[in-house]
């Protein structure tokens, strides 16, 4: 009978680059995952090094699936079809759950290109999850899929998680994984703002980075509303409101908005152009 959740078995993750490494070092680091446990896959394994250094495991395909049993794919969109074909003869559906977080790629993409029903699941972290503070958007095929406990059990440890119905799989990447690129460069922004007003810029960046933090942290232990919380912070003629409207007549929640949609439709492409052009160049092979 399979088990319905991480059953302490090692992990594979394959296609260890930025991802993949940021997964495997929040496991061990943030997860209480020995690294013994954890290996890692890549094409190039010389680009490894560092995390065999650290107490990783470092293996070919073949190898990593003969021990895991939980295997995150982690590789680009456009490699995914090779890999898929690479791994099907060494998986075992009795054996395995495959949790993507390949971008774009449905789990009737996967499952297309395998030959056995293996327990699939997406996940879409980002890269905090080196730090233990992903939030992490997951989706299976039901509700009560293994392989969406399995996946739970897994990313529940470097952060927080959010089962959502798949189709919003693509909306959840440009929210969360990409998300973290607008904040940072939201932050950027003050900062910058603070080397203006006077501040060094390692003064600025600290202060900018901090007061963010504690933005977020106020929303995450007191679950109100954002609106709530400024309410909190502005006062009749103040210099609060000031700035804050100050930047919405710049556009500043326009662009937003307008940034997370735009990455939400490029990311439904990832994998669909990748497959159109593959088919554009059979074509012309033939």
């Amino acid at each position: 009978m399979r088990t319905t959740a991480w059953n302490e078995a090692p992990i594979a993750i394959l296609g260890s680059g930025n991802i993949g490494t940021a997964i495997a070092r929040g496991l061990a680091n943030h997860g209480g995952i020995d690294r013994a446990k954890i290996i890692l896959t890549r094409r190039h394994r010389e680009h490894l090094d560092d995390a065999v250094e650290e107490g990783f495991r470092a293996a070919d395909n073949a190898e990593a699936l003969a021990e895991a049993g939980a295997i995150i794919i982690a590789v680009g969109p456009g490699d995914l079809d090779a890999l898929l074909f690479e791994i099907g003869p060494d998986l075992d559906e009795k054996k395995h759950t495959l949790i993507s977080v390949v971008s774009g790629a449905d789990i009737a993409d996967i499952r297309s290109g395998l030959a056995l029903p293996v327990p699939v699941a997406r996940a879409m972290p980002n890269t905090a999850v080196a730090l233990g503070e992903s939030m992490t958007a997951l989706a299976a095929e039901t509700p009560h899929s293994p392989a969406l406990a399995t996946a739970q059990s897994i990313f529940d440890r470097v952060g927080k998680t959010l089962v959502i119905e798949e189709d919003l799989m693509t909306a959840a990447t440009a929210l969360c994984a990409c998300g973290v690129a607008f904040f940072l460069r939201a932050i950027r922004a003050a900062s910058q703002g603070g080397i203006e007003i006077g501040f060094h810029s390692e003064q600025a960046y600290l202060m900018a980075s901090q007061t963010a933090r504690g933005a977020a942290s106020l929303l995450l232990s007191a679950a109100k509303h954002p609106e709530y919380e400024i309410d909190r912070v502005t006062t009749p003629r103040g210099c609060t409101i000031a700035g804050l409207n100050e930047m919405e007549h710049g556009g500043l929640s326009s662009a937003f908005i307008k940034g997370i949609v735009k990455s939400a439709v490029k990311a439904a492409d990832l994998y669909r152009k990748k497959g159109e052009l593959d088919a554009g160049i059979s074509r012309k092979e033939n």
